[in-house]
């Protein structure tokens, strides 16, 4: 039996934050691997700015130096909204024997009682919430709790910096950062 977490978002683009989150969480609950999950179509969000078959391709460069870190395109695959509750039924019908552990921020686990098919998704996955300041944390849902350095960056203000014509390096590994000026991604230059 393997101890598998699920990392999933839009992940447009992914950055240093992500990893920091993973790694933490991985480390904290001894967790096996941890899986990376792009979003076809999110549930709570607009749609990605960049095309699923790019956001992967930026996830795989992220991931590709960490040994416990994998991408996963299941639900690019899919197709349909992305909701939480149909990928967890899918990977365990896949994974039977595993056990899975969903990671979120701390801004999430306020929402966890609106989430799609909530109690359905309980009986599945654990929770593993990262603790942020800012965000309230008395969750109803029972949610591990694990501490991570306060890191702010997202991945709206990196795309807001390259929109602009901003570096964004030191915030995004260096192959994601890469990527995105070889493939001009948010009006980013080679």
């Amino acid at each position: 039996m393997k101890r598998i977490g699920i990392l999933g978002g839009t992940f447009d683009p992914p950055h240093h934050g992500h990893l920091i989150m993973a790694e933490y969480a991985r480390n904290d609950l001894g967790l096996d691997e941890v899986w990376f999950i792009p979003s076809h179509v999110p549930p709570h969000k607009q749609g990605a700015k960049v095309a699923g078959e790019d956001r992967l391709r930026m996830v795989q460069k992220a991931v590709e130096s960490n040994p416990y870190f994998q991408a996963s395109d299941v639900e690019l695959t899919r197709k349909g909204t992305s909701y939480t509750v149909d990928t967890m039924k899918y990977l365990k019908d896949q994974f039977p024997e595993n056990d899975f552990y969903f990671i979120i921020g701390g801004d999430m686990v306020e929402h966890l009682p609106q989430w799609h098919k909530i109690d359905e998704l309980r009986k599945i996955i654990k929770f593993v919430g990262v603790k942020r300041s800012g965000y309230r944390w008395s969750p109803e849902i029972p949610v591990h709790a694990v501490e991570i350095p306060l890191i702010e960056i997202s991945s709206s203000k990196i795309r807001e910096r390259l929109y602009s014509g901003n570096s964004v390096r030191y915030l995004v590994p260096d192959s994601v950062y890469h990527f995105i000026k070889e493939h001009k991604l948010y009006g980013a230059e080679s």
